[in-house]
């Protein structure tokens, strides 16, 4: 959405059009989706915290999304594991981000992982 300046429904369909995927893994992404724009400002609030010396519009898009799905995982999915959703988000970032991304998004997410209820 960021990147295409798609909205939400164009977003999702452009994931999900171009490739097959089982029902359950089109739910988690539609999950994913709809519960990070839903919670947007809770979770850019959370983000900030825990950045130092950056703001939040200075991140590049692709760690700045990865951090608020990692932190809308960490926050509402309490049935994955903190360590799955961390290492999942910092493979991301390794692969579509810089070289230094992976250990950015691990940093930010390791202290938000605090705030897991």
């Amino acid at each position: 959405m960021d990147v295409a300046g798609l909205n939400p429904d164009e977003s999702f369909s452009a994931i999900t059009r171009e490739n097959k995927f089982s029902q359950e893994f089109i739910d988690f992404v539609e999950l994913l989706l709809e519960g990070t724009i839903k919670n947007k400002t809770e979770i850019d609030e959370i983000i900030t915290k825990y950045v130092e010396n950056w703001e939040l519009t200075r991140l590049s898009i692709v760690d700045r999304n990865i951090l608020r799905i990692g932190t809308f995982e960490l926050l509402k999915t309490p049935d994955t594991p903190v360590n799955v959703i961390i290492n999942e988000a910092i493979e991301i970032a390794k692969k579509y981000s810089t070289s230094d991304s992976g250990g950015f998004v691990n940093g930010v997410l390791d202290k938000i992982k605090g705030v897991r209820s």
